[in-house]
């Protein structure tokens, strides 16, 4: 079951809602209800969020559309309920795409403001003395949601463009300071700006906002994972598939039953397999696939039943960054490798984390 549910294709790439949105919807409810508000109020402020997440998704469209322009392609845009997420096939390493591809979003959301403007009365609701300002935007209805829809696009702009990586503001910076100082240091420099100032949101969402305090945590871990990667991909910058692939490994027959699967996996320590006949390469057979299989079909199927046809190869001579990313952003985390017709080698994460492991010792 998924855990997501699909709102279709638009310009090609998937809009998704996470789950958990719905617990954001489901809370304001909650939350006018305990202020004694009205079922009209509740209406209002439910319509509310989904038109800022209505503004969300162009924001993540305004990254996605500005990527492909650099030839980088969207696998999906989730709503989840601290935002949106555009989940880029990769990230741009160029300063100048992943500085336009960065500022596009925050963009979208300054035309958004623009656009709103003319329909709300800025002056009606400045003009007046503060306890009566309070009073009008205490909750949102008819008189004042065009007014809190402006003001939440500029907060976006606002908080989006703040310096805390890997916020768009701090891929901005990142972008700046690569054209001085290399990806890999500048890297480090944001990541660690975004983390202190995670830090600070976190603490400050303690006491006042515990949203704030989620949005924190994401900050925190995706700088992190980010500065990871950056200076993994450097370390295997130069090398190639050939230097990390495994070249002692099974290859199971179309015609083998899962029962011969399980005495492999028990044998060894091997877990994913390339499945081919004297034709050559017919599929490949992932762990995570098979105790599924094993357990709707029992031992006695063949491996053919099971085995996964859609699958991708990899050769001696492709740049062990490209096996790299591919691992990390596809579904598949085994690869063959192929020498024209001959299976030569297999590749997986495993494999690559260890020989990242001897590359750090040897640069150490």
């Amino acid at each position: 079951m998924s855990a997501s549910l699909n709102l279709g294709k638009y310009a090609g790439i998937r809009v998704q809602i996470h789950w958990t949105f719905w617990l954001l919807i489901l809370f304001i409810v909650f939350l006018v209800y305990s202020q004694e508000g009205t079922v009209s109020d509740m209406i209002w402020s439910t319509g509310f969020i989904l038109a800022l997440f209505l503004c969300v998704v162009f924001h993540e469209f305004g990254h996605a559309l500005t990527a492909r322009k650099y030839g980088i392609g969207t696998r999906s845009i989730t709503l989840l309920p601290i935002g949106g997420v555009a989940s880029l096939k990769e990230v741009p390493e160029d300063p100048k795409a992943e500085f336009m591809v960065a500022i596009a979003g925050p963009a979208v959301n300054v035309v958004i403001a623009l656009i709103l403007l003319p329909f709300v009365p800025l002056d009606a609701f400045l003009g007046q003395d503060p306890e009566t300002l309070q009073q009008e935007l205490t909750g949102i209805s008819a008189d004042n949601f065009m007014f809190y829809l402006f003001a939440a696009n500029l907060a976006l702009v606002l908080f989006n463009m703040l310096p805390a990586f890997p916020l768009d503001g701090g891929r901005v910076l990142r972008a700046l300071l690569s054209i001085k100082m290399g990806r890999v240091r500048a890297t480090q420099t944001a990541a660690a700006l975004g983390k202190f100032l995670a830090l600070a949101f976190f603490f400050i969402g303690l006491f006042y906002n515990f949203i704030l305090a989620l949005i924190a945590v994401f900050i925190y871990f995706g700088a992190e994972s980010e500065n990871v990667m950056v200076m993994q991909l450097n370390l295997l910058t130069g090398h190639l598939v050939r230097d990390a692939m495994i070249t002692k490994f099974t290859i199971l027959h179309p015609d083998h039953t899962l029962n011969d699967v399980v005495d492999r996996i028990l044998e060894g320590t091997e877990t994913d397999f390339v499945v081919a006949d004297e034709m050559g390469i017919r599929g490949i057979l992932l762990m995570s696939d098979f105790a599924d299989a094993l357990q709707q079909y029992g031992r006695g199927a063949n491996v053919r039943d099971v085995m996964d046809k859609n699958f991708k190869t990899l050769t001696p001579g492709d740049p062990l960054t490209n096996a790299y990313r591919e691992l990390r952003s596809g579904n598949k985390n085994f690869f063959p490798v192929m020498s024209g017709s001959q299976i030569v080698g297999v590749i997986d994460m495993n494999n690559i984390n260890e020989f990242l492991r001897f590359r750090a010792s040897l640069d150490y």
